[in-house]
């Protein structure tokens, strides 16, 4: 279990990926991060709220298909698993108690970007400022002209 990467995973690279590119800002290595309950993996400050991205295994829940227990040393396992439900669900009330919005994003969620890209925008506060004005709504945004595109003007 030593070998099994606990920081920088590939769900929790997505999430990232996805919050970055919905316009937010966030911090994964700040002081935060490790000071708050449950070490959050994403922390955003300015909407002060937190994401966990929790793997289907270590973190099971319910209806989900990827989830699995190994078929040796089950009462261990199922024992851990408990365990750590239990932890996340202290570290999660207690951010609450803290005054912090926290989001739990599931490694089976990340499979479908549309419906998380939807969950982060209705659940974290926005910036205007990355809306298009409802003017624009209905106009398609072109890019430069192939012969405008890398030119300096002389001057």
């Amino acid at each position: 279990m030593s070998r099994i990467p606990g920081k920088h995973t590939k769900p929790e690279l997505v999430a990232r990926s996805l919050l970055h590119h919905l316009g937010y800002r966030f911090t994964v290595n700040g002081p935060k991060n490790r000071q708050l309950p449950g070490k959050p993996d994403i922390v955003l400050p300015k909407q002060k709220s937190v994401i966990f991205v929790h793997g289907c295994f270590w973190h099971p829940h319910p209806n989900c298909k990827t989830a699995t227990t190994p078929k040796s040393n089950t009462q261990y396992w199922q024992q851990k698993f408990e365990r750590n439900i239990e932890r996340d669900r202290k570290s999660k009330q207690a951010l609450k108690d803290l005054g912090w919005r926290v989001i739990i994003v599931w490694e089976c969620e990340l499979k479908n970007l549309d419906t998380v890209a939807s969950r982060f925008i209705n659940e974290l506060p926005r910036d205007s400022k990355y809306d298009l004005p409802e003017e624009l709504d209905d106009l398609a945004l072109v890019a430069e002209q192939k012969t405008q595109y890398g030119q300096r003007s002389l001057r």
